[in-house]
Parts: C-alpha cells; sequence; structure tokens
C-alpha cells in the first residue's frame, strides 16, 4: 500500500531558530528552510523535518544516531562545539564520556547529547 510513496522522519522541537543553529552551526548538517520546519540532510542521502511544536516534550529514548569512523575525535569535536555528553547512572562511561561497549562485548561504542530541546541523539563506532 505505501510501498511506493516517498517516506521520512519528523522530529519536533521547541524553537526553529535554536535548531537550526544546532543542527546547521553546531552539527555541520545541511540544513534547508521550508514553510513547515527544517529539513536536515542527514548523511548517507536520507533527510530529517524538524518542526515546531507547541505541545512538544521530548522522548526519554534516542531519536537520532549518527554513526562515526572515530568516537574519540567525534566526541572532543561536540565538546568542542560546546556540546556536553549525557552520563547515564549505571553505566561505564569513560573520562570522555563514552560507553565502550566493544570493550566489554556489549554492543558499539556510544555516547550520548541533547539538542536545545532536549532531543536525545547518539554517536557511536560499530
Amino acid at each position: 500500500m505505501l510501498t511506493s510513496a516517498h517516506a521520512f522522519s519528523g522530529l519536533g522541537v521547541t524553537d526553529l531558530a535554536a535548531a537550526k543553529e544546532f543542527y546547521g552551526g553546531k552539527l555541520g548538517l545541511v540544513v534547508e528552510e521550508n514553510p513547515a520546519g527544517l529539513t536536515l540532510q542527514l548523511p548517507g542521502g536520507s533527510s530529517l523535518f524538524v518542526y515546531q511544536s507547541p505541545s512538544f516534550e521530548p522522548a526519554g529514548y534516542t531519536v537520532l544516531n549518527f554513526e562515526v569512523a572515530d568516537i574519540t575525535t567525534a566526541a572532543t569535536e561536540l565538546r568542542l562545539a560546546g556540546i556536553e555528553l549525557e552520563r547515564y547512572e549505571g553505566l561505564p562511561h569513560d573520562e570522555a564520556g563514552i560507553v565502550r561497549g566493544k570493550s566489554v562485548g556489549e554492543g558499539p561504542d556510544i555516547a550520548w547529547f541533547r539538542d536545545p530541546s532536549g532531543n536525545i541523539l547518539s554517536i557511536l563506532q560499530n
């Protein structure tokens, strides 16, 4: 039924201007403005629609993952851009804020951070 339609994901935010600065200015993504919000051009060719929502509340889970070649470098670049990595109780974060899952055989190396609206994003290295 929907196999021939174009599909895309959407992400709510509280402030489109802050989202544009964060995703374009700090993360370096291509951000296109449109009458209904923003379109983020994601690595790999996909896109994400970002819209302002008056009833927005951030999810308690990761909504966008960025696979990176070197998580240590990516974490340093985020920190230099003024983005703080999240630390979750009960997880073994290293001094940089990265959970080294590969070293203990439990998934990828991963670190989380938030956008200005509180959406949880991650960088991960498989």
